[in-house]
């Protein structure tokens, strides 16, 4: 059996037609039908209904349309890296700031080296852009859109926990419940992207005044802020695997996001996009990067689950993964911490 069958079997079920297939591969439509029905006959079994205007998977043809797809995506990766060297062009990439600017952003550079003739045009800010008014190629937000015509693609989930600095920490204790929380000072990141109202639900309050001590539109600002020991933050559980010198709050609450990556169909058919699309795929793969599974797992439990992230970020002298190691010395590694507040 030829593997190209297989791949004009895929072709034809993904395109739906055994015409757009012929166009989209530059081959002639007769040439596909003869393959197909070679593959068929092989198998003794039909793998395509074929209709005047198009064709459908056989029972048989959808039990092995995932694992031939599988075999397809394999085949064009490693295709595109082999010849990643060589892709020249632009590339405009939009993220949320908090993940473009401590999670995606180091990646880049190491990526960016390999791939020295694409320029990513990178855009991380607190404001989500259309994909189908083209304010960037490809796009990675919380918000699910509605536009059918997009491509979306669930790369994860974002957990984020409640943070202190040291010097906080030791000058006026932590909260060991919400209902003591209420007597501490807490930074507020408040955006469209976000629910403004998660901080007021989880703690059971009317209003914010004489808690919230600062609010701002920016991941960083709010960073900053708990460093400089302003106060409780929301921060991404994977904070201290990044380098930040802050310490986790347990009292009782977290709070998710899922991540999407957005770009339009027509985008499979450009090498330098596909390219830059596997990659996103890999910095966000719950396999390799556990922050990212369903599962909130605790910020200390983070740090051995991700040694070598947080060995990447000591030897480019991100100074919180020596904090988190000096932490562990004394702590016990817990699994999940039970959720009270649960992404809306």
């Amino acid at each position: 059996m030829s593997w190209d069958d297989y791949r004009l079997f895929f072709a034809c079920a993904e395109a739906g037609s055994l015409r757009k297939a012929a166009t989209e591969l530059a081959i002639d439509q007769a040439t596909i039908a003869r393959r197909i029905d070679r593959l068929e006959s092989e198998l003794g079994q039909r793998l395509l209904i074929r209709f005047k205007n198009g064709v459908k998977l056989t029972p048989f043809g959808m039990s092995i349309f995932e694992e031939v797809a599988s075999m397809a995506r394999a085949t064009q990766n490693i295709s595109r890296r082999s010849h990643a060297g060589d892709v020249k062009g632009v590339v405009r990439l939009a993220a949320t700031e908090g993940l473009g600017t401590y999670w995606i952003l180091p990646k880049l550079i190491d990526w960016q080296r390999a791939n020295n003739f694409l320029t990513i045009d990178f855009r991380a800010s607190m404001q989500e852009a259309d994909i189908s008014r083209l304010d960037a190629d490809i796009a990675i937000q919380f918000h699910r859109p509605t536009d059918s015509d997009l491509k979306i693609v669930k790369l994860g989930r974002l957990h984020t926990y409640p943070f202190v600095s040291v010097e906080y920490r030791n000058r006026f204790g932590v909260p060991k419940s919400l209902a003591d929380a209420v007597n501490h000072r807490f930074i507020q990141q408040s955006s469209r992207l976000l629910d403004d109202d998660v901080m007021k639900r989880a703690l059971a309050v009317d209003d914010l005044f004489g808690i919230v001590g600062i609010r701002t539109n920016s991941s960083s600002a709010v960073l900053y802020a708990v460093e400089l020991g302003a106060g409780i933050g929301v921060l991404p559980s994977y904070a201290l695997n990044f380098g930040a010198q802050i310490v986790p709050v347990d009292m009782g609450v977290e709070y998710s996001l899922d991540i999407f990556m957005i770009y339009h169909p027509d985008l499979r058919k450009s090498e330098r996009h596909m390219l830059v699309i596997d990659w996103l795929k890999r910095i966000f793969d719950p396999r390799h990067y556990p922050c990212f599974r369903d599962e909130f797992i605790h910020p200390l439990d983070l740090i051995r689950l991700m040694q070598d992230t947080g060995r990447t970020a000591r030897e480019r002298s991100y100074a919180a993964i020596n904090l988190g190691a000096s932490l562990l010395a004394g702590t016990s590694v817990r699994s999940v911490v039970p959720k009270t507040e649960k992404s809306k």
